[in-house]
Order: C-alpha cells, then structure tokens, then sequence
C-alpha cells in the first residue's frame, strides 16, 4: 500500500527542560525566566507533605501565585473535565508534580485549556512524565487518551533517587519494551497497517542505547538512574514526533493493558509490561532479545519480579484477550500461531517459568 507523504504539522518539544540535582527548589525561577506566574498545582496524593516546603517556598520566592491546588485521587476522564472548565480564569500555567497520575490528571488538564504543562515527576516508572498521551479512566476503564507533550519538564534527580526500588524496576520495563514496540512498528508498516517514521524510529532506538551500553548494571547508581531518566523522556519526545504511540507501545503494552482488566491484583505498569517484552521479543524472534535478557537479569529485575509472580491463569486469559485491546491495531499478537507460541513459551522458557506461575491464590 502506497502512502502519501506527511502532512505538515507542528512538532512540540519541551521548551522548558531541566535535569539535575537540586532543581526543585529552582522551579519558581523557571517559570518566572518564562513568564508564568499564575498556576495551577495538581500534587500526587500526600507528596505535598514531603516536598511541599521545597516547591512552595521557591514559588515564594519568585512571586508565582498558586491559584489552585489540589491532591490527585482519581483520574476519571469526566471528573478531570469537570474541575479543567471550573479552574480560575488568569491562570497560565499547569504543573504536576507526582507520579503518572498526578501527571496525567494535569497533563489533560492543561490540554484542555490550551495551556503550558509543567511535568515534575517525582518518580521514573514510566515514560508519560514526557509523553503526549494520558492513562485515564475512560466509561470505567483504563485508556490512553491523545493529549500534548509538555511545555516544561523539571527532574530533580536527588528526588528520583528517593523512590523505591520498585519505581526504578517499573521505569526499566517501560523502557525496554521499545524493542518489541519499534519491531511491531516496523511490522505494521511493512504489512501497509502504519505509517513509519524513521526520525522517530532513530530516536527510539537511540534511547535503547543509553540503557544497552553497559557502564553500569545497578540501579541504584546514579548513573544508570540519570540514563534511564534520559531514555525515558526521549522515548516521549519520539511519540511526539512519530504522531503515534507506536514507537514506545506494541504488543507488550497489549498485554499489560488486558492484564489491568484481568488480574485481581495487577502489578505496576511497567513490570507488567517489562515481562511481557521479554515474551513478545522471543515470539518475535527478535534481533536483541539476548540483550533484553541480558539487562533483564543483570540489574535484577527478573529476580524483583520472581517475588511476586503473575499469575497463570490471569496471564494467560490476559493474552488470549490483548490483541483485542486495540482494533485494527498490527503486532506480533495478531498473528495465528502467536497464542499457541506464547503458551509454549511460559510453559518451556526458564525464566518465564518462575515469572509466571499457577494458582498463587
């Protein structure tokens, strides 16, 4: 199938982006440096109480006036657009500050009034924090929702790194699970499903490169933590430029979206999806599954996952159900044999066999 050539459109960066210890309490400076001086501050739930007096005394300082605040509970699509269209009038900004909530309660917020977003997350779960698409409660259920890649991002690496280790693992999966998404990618293109964006395919791949070069498998250093936190925001700016998900989501997220309607308890998102990349790199018989296996086991996340396996049953109802989750949407999954292949692969696979297992109750 022939495509035409991209429309012209208008690609958004972040024009406003810091990376660095310290930086939360130089966030009044940056917004006044832009001229943002009226805001709305949406907070992850009870984080104002651990981080509250570094951010409210540096908007202090700088004159930023707090024109609305408000802890992030839920993130229900109709509620958000409730409380967007009832926000003060002069404000100019949106900032979040929490993790993939919080984000993307603001995130939407600000897109529905055509304002400036202003990310500060306060963990590296996952690659929303600089993505132009929200997870939002949509009729009840999790979807992603187009919305606009932020303004500004400001990461304070000092608050990173005092996550728990199961952020840094989260942050991991998402991001290693562009292998199997770029494969899906190209796929779908080569099938006449997609269109492809090389530009945004480089940049994908580029930010694998900063996870696969191995300086450091412990993510607990800093320097594996600043190159997660790097890989994760230029995987947004790829989706930007791509106009689609595609270049950071395929079959694996399929898989942990179907595991979110599934499973009694589902896991945090990107070790859901992290497993799940694993298995749709063998099935695809991917090029560097070997080094998806290799980051996998070296920096623990196999073993941090061992101690809390998903459950069989749930797992396997979940891939039986994924590649519905998106309709005409191409990946490994659509393919006949995918099914019966996976479950031969949890069944046979050594390490599959102890991330996966029967009746945990």
């Amino acid at each position: 199938m022939a495509y035409l050539p991209y429309p012209n459109k208008q690609i958004n960066i972040p024009y406003l982006l810091k990376i660095g210890e310290g930086k939360l309490a130089k966030v009044g400076k940056y917004l006044v440096d832009k001229g943002l001086v009226n805001v709305a501050l949406f907070w992850g739930e009870g984080l104002e109480d651990v981080f509250g007096q570094t951010l409210n005394q540096s908007l202090r300082e700088y004159g930023i006036k707090t024109a609305y605040k408000q802890d992030v509970r839920y993130i229900n699509i109709e509620e958000i657009t409730k409380i967007a269209f009832n926000l003060p009038a002069n404000l100019e900004a949106i900032v979040g500050i929490g993790g993939g909530r919080a984000l993307d309660f603001a995130k939407y917020t600000a897109h529905l009034l055509k304002l400036p977003f202003i990310s500060i997350p306060t963990s590296t779960s996952n690659d929303g924090f600089c993505s132009p698409n929200c997870s939002l409660l949509v009729d009840g259920r999790r979807k992603s929702v187009k919305s606009s890649i932020p303004f500004g991002v400001v990461i304070d690496l000092d608050v990173i790194r005092s996550c728990p280790l199961i952020c840094f693992y989260s942050g991991l999966g998402d991001m290693i699970s562009k292998v199997t998404a770029l494969w899906d990618w190209k796929k779908a293109f080569q099938k006449g499903y997609e269109r492809y964006n090389d530009f945004a395919s480089l940049m994908a791949y580029n930010s694998l490169d900063l996870l696969f070069i191995k300086h450091s498998f412990d993510v607990k250093a800093p320097e594996f933590q600043r190159s997660l936190t790097n890989s994760l925001l230029i995987s947004g700016i790829a989706m930007e430029i791509a106009g689609t998900s595609r270049p950071a989501s395929g079959s694996e997220h399929l898989i942990s979206h179907a595991l979110d309607q599934v499973c009694r308890r589902p896991q945090m998102h990107g070790l859901q999806v992290g497993v799940a990349t694993y298995l749709c790199a063998l099935l695809q018989n991917n090029p560097t599954v070997e080094s998806v296996r290799e980051v996998l086991l070296n920096t623990g996340f196999f073993a941090y996952v061992r101690q809390n396996p998903f459950d069989k049953d749930e797992f396997v109802t979940a891939l039986r159900l994924a590649p519905s989750i998106k309709k005409d949407y191409y990946t490994i999954l659509s393919e006949p044999d995918s099914f019966d292949r996976a479950l031969q692969l949890i069944e046979s696979d050594s390490i599959l066999t102890t991330l996966i297992k029967k009746n945990l109750g």
